[in-house]
């Protein structure tokens, strides 16, 4: 599928020198051709990464002129030195566009604890800025300049019609493994035309990282640097989208925002099974999605389907020590569509063919009805596989 830069924005992405393999980017930047409304989300971490407190310093906002991301080093738990850091990579994006430090938001991912090779960063800045382009392998380079673990790119683009104006959205995310919600450890950028008010454009993506960023899980592990950002450039409205030309827009950011964030635990760190959770039934929402994000995050589940075993058990414990009620003796349970627990009472099933589903098929879907109301949550995970310990016991030494 081909993706669209929308209207207003320009980027690109190269290697400055942080990555020791000089094949991978790890710097992006994304200019804006004039002022432009940004709105952002981010970690909930009480520990968290320089960027995330200048973004949240500077978002909403309707004059953002650049963003820069770097990769490799997450510039966190770094102190007073990493704050001023930030600013000074804000303060040399800014100045490719003419713009103040902060017209600028900084994005930073990697590893922890480790000082902003600034040098490299000034550079690799101004070498980025006189390769920017509005064409889709700008677009691609853009988004590996983000990556970290990951072993593709994440982009995702839709175009919709709302209030008579042609709109596209177009977002690009990494991450791979530390994901945990609120928000999910990652890096999230979505770009549109759409004219939007401050206002609009936070109270929008908020909405839209409530059912894709903050439903996913590879480890239940909170980064210091997650951010999601809307940049929206205004260029294919004469007035701020408002009523239903505001409610399409949400839907198609939803869209954008959800297939973003199921390729993050797609990609996951030595992961052989995408697993979709549907809880319904849920009393209301939050407790579809606490069941939901509890069965995600059981070890035991996640090893459960890395051996492709229909261990059902595994499944409805988890549900019973979320914290949250539901009436187990109402509770139906489905993997990969056979049933195998039913109103709190085991069926007989195939367990051959069960483990036959799952072993041979990369997507696992695990369907829990609850039994107790009209709520439900659809959530994303990984299996937990001995790759994923290797990788990430490996991954500083």
């Amino acid at each position: 599928m081909a993706h669209v830069v929308p209207d207003g924005f320009s980027l690109a992405g190269l290697h400055c020198g942080i990555k020791r393999n000089a094949t991978r980017n790890d710097l992006s930047l994304v200019v804006c051709d004039g002022p432009t409304v940004a709105a952002g989300t981010y970690t909930t971490n009480k520990v968290f990464a320089a960027p995330v407190g200048w973004d949240r310093a500077h978002t909403p906002s309707d004059h953002v002129r650049v963003l820069a991301i770097n990769s490799g080093n997450a510039n966190a738990c770094t102190g007073a030195r990493g704050d001023d850091d930030c600013r000074a990579m804000a303060e040399a994006a800014a100045a490719t566009c003419g713009a103040t430090a902060d017209d600028a938001l900084v994005l930073s991912t990697g590893i922890i604890g480790e000082f902003l090779p600034l040098a490299k960063i000034s550079a690799g800045i101004k070498a980025a800025a006189a390769q920017l382009g509005d064409d889709e392998a700008s677009l691609v380079a853009a988004a590996q300049g983000m990556m970290t673990t990951d072993t593709v790119h994440k982009l995702a683009s839709r175009r919709v019609t709302a209030g008579g104006a042609k709109l596209q959205l177009t977002g690009m995310a990494k991450g791979a493994a530390m994901i945990g919600p609120k928000m999910a450890t990652m890096l999230g950028v979505v770009m549109t035309d759409a004219r939007l008010t401050p206002e609009s454009a936070q109270t929008a993506l908020r909405a839209a990282v409530a059912d894709s960023f903050n439903c996913i899980s590879v480890d239940g592990h909170m980064s210091t640097n997650d951010t999601v950002l809307l940049l929206a450039s205004g260029t294919a409205c004469d007035a701020p989208l408002a009523g239903d030309a505001l409610a399409d827009f949400q839907a198609a950011l939803d869209v954008v925002c959800q297939e973003l964030a199921r390729a993050i635990p797609g990609d996951g760190e030595g992961a052989t099974h995408l697993v979709t959770i549907d809880v319904t039934g849920g009393a209301n929402r939050a407790a579809a999605h606490t069941i939901a994000k509890t069965i995600a995050e059981s070890p035991l589940v996640k090893t459960a389907i890395a051996g492709a075993d229909p261990n059902w058990g595994r499944i409805v414990s988890a549900a019973g020590y979320a914290d949250t009620a539901f009436d187990p003796r109402r509770c139906t349970l489905h993997v990969n569509s056979y049933l195998l627990y039913r109103h709190g009472t085991p069926v007989g099933f195939d367990a051959a063919a069960v483990s036959a589903a799952i072993r041979d098929n990369r997507d696992t879907k695990i369907e829990l009805d609850c039994g107790s109301g009209e709520a439900s949550c659809r959530f994303w995970t990984t299996d937990l596989t001995a790759e994923y310990v290797r990788l990430n016991a490996d991954y500083h030494t």
